[in-house]
C-alpha cells in the first residue's frame, strides 16, 4: 500500500468553480504555493467549468456537489461525506453562498476553517440585509479565521457583523505583473481612435448598462472633436444581451466589441487605451488590478476596494456609482489627453508593482495556511 501523503490538504469550497476573479485567485494560489508543502482540492457546491483547465498541478482534485437551487439538504450531506473521505487539514470557504459549509466542515472533523469575503453579494450590495448578518453570526463559532480582500469589508465584519477584530485578516488580491504588463512602446497606429473598456461579469452589481450609457454619451461628445471612441468589453452574464441592445438602438454597435468570455485577457487589456469599471459595489477587483499592471489609466466608481486601488488624480479617476454623466466625463478627459493617459498609466503600473504584486498575496496566504496547519496563530 502507498504511504499516506504527509502534506496537509487545503480544500477550497466555492459556490460555482468557473471563470471569475475569485476563482482565478484560487487557481493562482494552487499553482504558485509550494507544491512540496501543501496539497489542494476544490469543491464546487454546484458545478465546475472551464477554469479547472488553468490548474497546472496534476495532484489537484475537483469535486462537484451538484446542489440544486434553493434548499437542498442532501447536498450538504454529500459535502459532509466527501470531507470525511478527503480528511483536509483546512477548509477555506468563500462568500455568502458557501458560509454554511463551515459548520458542515466542523461536523466532519476538519481541524481549521477559514472563510473569505471577496466582495458584496448581489442581493446585499451594502451589507444591510439582516438575515445575512444573522447567518454570518451563526456561522462565526465554526470559523477560526475570516479573510477579506478590502479594508472596507474588514471593518464591516468587525463593526456591523460583530466578528472579533483578531479573527479578521485583510489580504488584498494580487496581480501577476509579469503576465500583465504594458506594451513595450506607446501605440502610434490608431490615428484619432481611442479605445475604452475592460473585462467584467455582465451582472447587475457590475452595472454594465451604466458603462454602455456612459460610453454612448462620451462617444457623441468626442465625435464633435473628431475623436472616434470605441468600446471593448469581454465577459458573459445575463445583462450582455441588454447591453448589446442599447448599442444597436443607438446605432453604435459597429464601434463596439463584446465577444463574451476570453482566454487572452492580458492581450485584451493591452488593446485598450482606458480601463473603465462602473460597478455599483466592489470588493477588490482583479480586473482593475490587471489593468493597472498593464499600465492603463483607470476610471472606476468610488466604492469598496476601488478607493484603495485608485489614487484619484494620480493613476485614475473616481466617479459616483450609477452616474453615467460623471463616468462619461472621466472617459472624455482621458480620451482627449494622450499625455495624461501615459502619465496615469505609468502610475498605475508602479502601484501594481509596489503594493499589489502576486508575490505579496501569495506570501500572506502561505503564512495563513502554514499557521492553520501548524496550529499556530498569526
Amino acid at each position: 500500500m502507498n504511504a499516506p501523503d504527509p502534506r496537509p490538504l487545503v480544500v477550497h469550497i466555492v459556490f460555482r468553480f468557473d471563470i471569475g476573479g475569485l476563482e482565478n485567485g484560487i487557481v493562482n494560489l494552487i499553482n504558485a504555493l509550494p507544491e512540496r508543502e501543501l496539497r489542494h482540492a476544490v469543491i464546487a457546491l454546484t458545478e465546475a467549468g472551464a477554469i479547472r483547465e488553468r490548474i497546472r498541478r496534476a495532484d489537484v482534485e475537483i469535486h462537484e456537489i451538484g446542489k440544486r437551487p434553493g434548499k437542498d439538504p442532501a447536498a450538504y450531506l454529500r459535502l459532509y461525506r466527501l470531507l470525511k473521505q478527503l480528511r483536509p487539514a483546512v477548509v477555506h470557504t468563500r462568500n455568502l453562498g458557501t458560509i454554511e459549509c463551515a459548520a458542515v466542515a466542523a461536523w466532519a472533523g476538519v481541524p481549521y476553517r477559514i472563510h473569505g469575503e471577496h466582495g458584496w453579494d448581489v442581493h446585499d450590495p451594502d451589507g444591510k440585509v439582516w438575515k445575512y448578518t444573522i447567518l454570518r453570526r451563526l456561522q462565526n463559532p465554526f470559523i477560526h479565521q475570516f479573510v477579506t480582500v478590502s479594508r472596507e469589508l474588514q471593518q464591516w465584519l468587525v463593526t456591523k457583523v460583530g466578528i472579533a477584530p483578531d479573527k479578521v485578516w485583510h489580504i488584498c488580491n494580487g496581480v501577476d505583473t509579469k503576465l500583465f504588463h504594458p506594451l513595450p512602446a506607446p501605440r502610434t497606429d490608431r490615428g484619432n481612435i481611442v479605445v475604452v473598456g475592460g473585462v467584467m461579469r455582465f451582472e447587475p452589481i457590475k452595472d454594465p448598462l451604466n458603462l454602455v450609457r456612459a460610453f454612448l454619451k462620451a462617444r457623441r461628445q468626442l465625435a464633435e472633436r473628431q475623436l472616434d471612441l470605441r468600446l471593448m468589453v469581454a465577459g458573459e452574464g445575463p445583462l450582455r444581451a441588454k447591453a448589446l441592445a442599447l448599442l444597436v438602438g443607438d446605432k453604435a454597435a459597429a464601434a463596439v466589441s463584446m465577444p463574451g468570455a476570453r482566454n487572452d485577457v492580458p492581450d485584451w487589456l493591452r488593446a485598450l487605451d482606458i480601463f473603465a469599471l462602473g460597478s455599483q459595489r466592489e470588493g477588490v477587483s482583479n480586473t482593475l488590478l490587471e489593468a493597472m499592471a498593464t499600465g492603463l489609466p483607470v476610471v472606476a466608481t468610488a466604492t469598496g476596494g476601488n478607493l484603495e486601488l485608485v489614487a484619484a488624480g494620480v493613476n485614475g479617476r473616481l466617479v459616483p456609482p450609477g452616474d453615467a454623466n460623471a463616468l462619461a466625463q472621466a472617459i472624455v478627459t482621458y480620451a482627449e489627453d494622450a499625455q495624461l493617459r501615459r502619465e496615469h498609466g505609468r502610475a498605475s503600473r508602479a502601484r501594481a508593482e509596489s503594493e499589489y504584486s502576486l508575490a505579496r498575496m501569495l506570501k500572506d496566504y502561505w503564512l495563513l495556511y502554514r499557521s492553520a496547519t501548524q496550529g499556530t496563530t498569526r
